[in-house]
C-alpha cells in the first residue's frame, strides 16, 4: 500500500472498531459502569493497573476489585480508614496480589483527599511534560513514603525504557472525545495530540506487518517511533489508530 491507502485503511479500521460493540469485551468495560467522573477515573486507573492477561478474566477480577469497594469507589477512597485496607487481603491478578492492592488504594486514597486526584497528579504531570516524562513523574509521585519493592513492578516508568501500555491505554480513556461512546473526554487540559500509543504484542506485531514499525522490541523507544508515523496521519488524535491496530490483530488475525 502506498502511504496514502494505508492512511486510508487504518482510518477506516479505526472507525469500525472504536464503536460501542467494542466496549462490551474490554476493560473499558469497568468505568463504564460509572456516571460521576471521580469514580470513572478511580475506576478506570485500577482496571488499567491490571489490564494484562486475558480481557475476561481481567474484567472479571477489576469488578471483584470495585465490589471490595462497595461499587463506590470515590466515596471509599474519601472515607477509608487504615483497617479498611484489610479487605483487599487476598486480592489477586496474576502477579497483582493484596499487598499491591493494598499499596494503590491507599495512594490513591492520599491523592483524593489532598484533593488533587489523578487528573491533578498524573493528568497535570502529562500536561506539562508529555506522556514520557509526565508517567515517570507521576510514578516518582506514587512510590514516596513506605511501600514494598514488589509493588514498583505494576507501575511503568517510560524513562526506564517501558512501553507503559496500561497507562497510556488509561490516559487514552481519560483525554481522548466521547464522540463514539468508548473513551470519555475527562481531562479536558490535555490535548488528545499528545498521547502515545499503548504499544503491546499486538499492536506491535501488526504495526510491523503494515511496515509502520521497524524496532523489534516493544519498549519506550518503540512507542515514540509509531507515534511519530501515527501524529503524520492524524496529528489531532494519533491514538485513535489504537482502535486500528488492535482490533486487526485480536479479530482480523493480523498478529503474527
Amino acid at each position: 500500500m502506498t502511504k496514502k491507502e494505508l492512511k486510508e485503511f487504518l482510518d477506516l479500521k479505526a472507525g469500525q472498531y472504536e464503536h460501542l460493540d467494542f466496549i462490551q469485551e474490554d476493560p473499558i468495560l469497568i468505568p463504564h459502569a460509572f456516571v460521576a467522573k471521580e469514580d470513572i477515573e478511580i475506576s478506570g486507573f485500577l482496571t488499567a493497573a491490571i489490564a494484562w492477561g486475558q480481557r475476561k478474566t481481567i474484567i472479571n477480577n477489576a469488578r471483584e476489585l470495585m465490589e471490595l469497594m462497595d461499587d463506590r469507589p470515590h466515596a471509599f477512597l474519601m472515607t477509608m480508614q487504615d483497617g479498611d485496607l484489610d479487605r483487599f487481603t487476598n486480592f489477586v491478578h496474576r502477579t497483582f496480589n493484596g499487598v499491591d492492592c493494598q499499596f494503590f488504594i491507599s495512594r490513591l486514597s492520599k491523592l483524593y483527599k489532598d484533593g488533587r486526584g489523578l487528573e491533578g497528579s498524573l493528568g497535570l504531570a502529562v500536561e506539562k511534560h508529555g506522556t514520557g516524562e509526565g508517567i515517570s513523574r507521576f510514578k516518582e509521585e506514587l512510590f514516596q513514603g513506605h511501600f514494598q519493592t514488589r509493588s514498583l513492578k505494576h507501575m511503568a516508568d517510560p524513562l526506564r525504557g517501558s512501553s507503559a501500555k496500561r497507562i497510556n491505554m488509561y490516559l487514552r480513556w481519560m483525554i481522548r472525545s466521547n464522540d463514539k461512546g468508548v473513551d470519555f473526554g475527562l481531562w479536558k487540559n490535555i490535548s488528545p495530540a499528545q498521547l502515545s500509543i499503548p504499544l503491546d504484542v499486538h499492536t506491535g506485531n501488526v504495526a510491523r506487518s503494515l511496515k509502520l514499525l521497524k524496532r523489534r522490541q516493544n519498549d519506550w523507544k518503540a512507542v515514540e517511533e509509531l507515534d511519530g508515523i501515527l501524529r503524520r496521519f492524524d496529528k489531532r488524535d494519533p491514538v485513535k489508530y489504537d482502535f486500528a491496530l488492535f482490533g486487526l490483530g485480536v479479530n482480523e488475525d493480523w498478529d503474527y
